[in-house]
């Protein structure tokens, strides 16, 4: 099995992250800061030659894909498009406002936000809860989550080769769980930034995180 890197990228603003809508599925344009947030995300990987892009099939990923590649000191200048990288299906909930819908599940109990209901339950077990409250039973629990991610990582394992850079543009709850999975001692009820970039180390059939929700210019 092949040793290489993944880094991951959360996309740019949108205009429901500005205003705190909860933001699944559905898609929404960048806003100007989120232009921005691409951008710097591109001028901070620069100097590591991808080798392999993908992205999720949002758009918002797809465009800040587009703005991290467009600067990058690789030959690889589009990404595929990997469905199994998009964010949580939050079903009922997609598009409502986030700080009644959080209070609404986690408030009986004192968890107010995203972040405290993580810390409380774990991101696996926030995924249940949410799931559980839908009364059309669309969104994803974390066993359906991870049903439908899981094909991605298989491709990353199967198509990969030594040295590989590889750039991920994805979604907040979707790199926290994939954090969550493979180093469960980093804590992600700290909110994965617009533009930040995680790293994960595969070492054959071993896969670490170097570093997670970093906005800093000294990646490696």
């Amino acid at each position: 099995m092949a040793n290489f890197d993944i880094y991951f990228v959360r996309h740019g603003q949108t205009i429901l992250n500005k205003y705190h809508r909860i933001q699944g599925w559905i898609d929404a344009a960048l806003t100007d800061k989120g232009v921005q947030d691409a951008k710097a995300a591109g001028q901070r990987l620069a100097h590591i030659s991808f080798t392999k892009a993908y992205t999720s099939d949002s758009e918002r990923a797809q465009h800040t894909a587009e703005y991290i590649l467009a600067v990058n000191s690789g030959t690889v200048k589009k990404a595929t498009i990997a469905p199994a990288f998009k964010e949580e299906n939050f079903g009922y909930f997609e598009g409502n406002d986030e700080n009644q819908t959080w209070h609404m599940i986690g408030g009986p109990d004192g968890n107010d936000t995203f972040n405290a209901m993580i810390s409380a339950y774990t991101i696996e077990g926030v995924k249940d809860r949410i799931a559980a409250q839908d009364p059309f039973n669309d969104a994803e629990d974390n066993a359906r989550y991870w049903a439908r991610l899981q094909p991605g990582f298989d491709m990353l394992m199967r198509d990969c080769v030594d040295g590989d850079k590889v750039l991920v543009t994805s979604h907040s709850t979707t790199i926290r769980s994939i954090v969550s999975r493979f180093q469960p001692d980093i804590n992600v009820a700290i909110s994965a930034l617009n533009g930040s970039v995680t790293k994960l180390e595969v070492r054959g059939s071993d896969i670490s995180v170097a570093y997670y929700n970093r906005v800093d210019d000294q990646l490696d």
